[in-house]
């Protein structure tokens, strides 16, 4: 597993200081995953070609210099160095990974403007940047992972009647919409995501859950897949019909075991499409959830052994 590979000495690549730093595949284990066990590391995930990323990447590094060595930068080119972003499942530039003790906890997606980057620095760094607002936000997810809807959609709603326009609520709003059955409301609210805000982790982690619901609705009876993966186990669309329809009825593990086994039997099959769904899978979870961390690390162990 490449994040767990150790670091080879004399390789690690030039840096201006220790606050901002350019790092590799081989030194991703060192720069990143050990340093994040003493403070927090964003790596800022880039490519020479992309337009945003140059954008951005100036950005993140004024906000981190700022933050005067609470955390640290690390930039990778993705073009130089794919393997770390391919293991991760990333699929766009730029994005930004959170760093700590070793796991990714936060990020982002897109260029995104100087208040929100200085939002996620404050929290990696404990700051006290709308420290209401965060715990409110906080106990909307805990209120979704509850199974309470309703009591969600409230406390989202007060987070928007504090700050109007915020992503994380609108996006927490159509979740919970999503997990009372209302595919379309969902759909309809996350429809009212300013432009600034469509690449936030938690607008694409709504997007994709919807998608799935939708992708779900019609693969009929679970038990019907079963039966059709028990009768012949190299039938790879049922089982990923399977995995979908497992996913749809909270049994993530399940559905992560599917798309695994056609992983490791045809990693080719419907162009990479049981990795891709996997994808998938852990951006609807979020990236701190148990299962995206659980499904990230098996994925990693089958692609990178």
């Amino acid at each position: 597993m490449l994040l767990n590979q150790p670091a080879t000495p004399g390789d690690a690549s030039p840096a201006a200081d220790d606050m901002v730093i350019d790092t590799t595949t081989r030194t991703f284990m060192k720069d990143v995953v050990e340093e994040s066990r003493k403070r927090p590391v964003l790596v800022d995930f880039w490519a020479p070609w992309c337009g945003p990323c140059k954008t951005l990447t100036p950005v993140i590094e004024k906000v981190v210099r700022a933050a005067k060595g609470k955390v640290r930068l690390a930039k990778m080119n993705t073009d130089e160095h794919p393997a770390v972003a391919q293991q991760l499942g990333i699929q766009s530039l730029p994005t930004v990974y959170a760093f700590v003790n070793g796991q990714p906890v936060d990020g982002f997606t897109g260029a995104q403007p100087e208040s929100q980057v200085q939002a996620l620095v404050d929290r990696l760094a404990g700051g006290a940047a709308g420290p209401d607002l965060k715990e409110l936000l906080e106990s909307g997810e805990a209120a979704l992972a509850e199974g309470d809807a309703a009591g969600a959609i409230e406390v989202f709603a007060h987070v928007l009647g504090e700050e109007p326009g915020n992503v994380k609520a609108i996006a927490g709003i159509a979740r919970a919409q999503l997990a009372a059955g209302s595919l379309e409301q969902a759909k309809a609210t996350l429809a009212t995501v300013p432009e600034s805000g469509v690449n936030d982790a938690a607008v694409a982690a709504a997007r994709a859950a919807i998608e799935l619901e939708e992708a779900a609705a019609s693969l009929g009876d679970a038990g019907e897949l079963q039966a059709r993966v028990a009768a012949n186990p190299l039938d790879h669309q049922a089982r990923f019909d399977l995995a979908l329809a497992l996913n749809a009825r909270g049994k993530r593990e399940e559905a992560i075991d599917e798309l695994l086994a056609i992983v490791k039997k045809d990693r080719t099959w419907n162009d990479d499409g049981a990795r891709k769904q996997l994808v998938q899978l852990f951006e609807a979870w979020g990236p701190t959830d148990e299962f995206t961390l659980l499904g990230r690390r098996r994925l990693s162990s089958i692609l990178f052994a």
